[in-house]
């Protein structure tokens, strides 16, 4: 079930930095879910919300590092932001490499992290925004046949009716009417939001391999 109400992951050992943390984010209008352990934040239900991950580094177990590569690996895109009380320049830089998007040192400066928390969050309602609408844009595209497919790859290289219905041999007729129908089932205004959905479903370069060979 999904939600718009954000929500902040921390995964901390220490309970009293995990609890002073939670009273500072709930203080500032936030909904908090805490974790010991990544092995808890891995098995614990989580509502389907725009959100980030406050992490500590070092953890028991799995270190924050270490379950930072799992999230990648698993499918889990939240942002990340690192909290730590031994940090070092090359394990911020690694952090940092790998999609993190703030390292803080301990003792933390409350609004770094708030605003650390907020351009996650924001950071998160976008790449699922982003990503519902190439779903819905996916949808789309596969309600058109594959002469329409083959119609659009042309469309989107600035090719007219006429050139399009050589290529094909087809009528210039036919020509138009599949591009209204490729136009209307992709809910599109015009060729350059054709060409722009095609970018987002990434498929301007397959589209174009799928042209006729002469």
């Amino acid at each position: 079930m999904s939600t718009e109400q954000p929500l902040v992951f921390v995964v901390d050992d220490d309970a009293s930095a995990r609890d002073g943390i939670e009273d500072l984010l709930q203080s500032a209008g936030l909904s908090v879910m805490s974790f010991g352990s990544a092995q808890e934040f891995l098995k614990a239900s989580r509502p389907d919300a725009p959100g980030c991950i406050v992490l500590d580094v070092r953890l028991p177990g799995t270190s924050g590092l270490e379950f930072q590569k799992v999230l990648i690996e698993t499918g889990v895109p939240l942002p990340v932001i690192f909290i730590t009380g031994h940090g070092d320049i090359p394990m911020s830089v690694m952090a940092m490499k790998s999609g993190a998007i703030e390292f803080l040192t301990k003792p933390l400066r409350e609004q770094s992290l708030l605003d650390a928390v907020h351009v996650g969050i924001e950071g998160d309602r976008l790449r699922r925004q982003e990503s519902k609408y190439v779903s819905e844009l996916q949808q789309r595209f596969e309600l058109l046949t594959p002469r329409e497919r083959e119609i659009y790859a042309l469309v989107i290289t600035g090719r007219p009716n006429k050139q399009i219905a050589a290529q094909l041999e087809l009528s210039e007729m036919t020509v138009k009417v599949h591009r209204s129908q490729i136009t209307k089932k992709m809910r599109a205004t015009s060729i350059v939001d054709l060409v722009r959905m095609a970018d987002r479903l990434g498929y301007s370069a397959r589209i174009a391999r799928c042209k006729p060979k002469h």
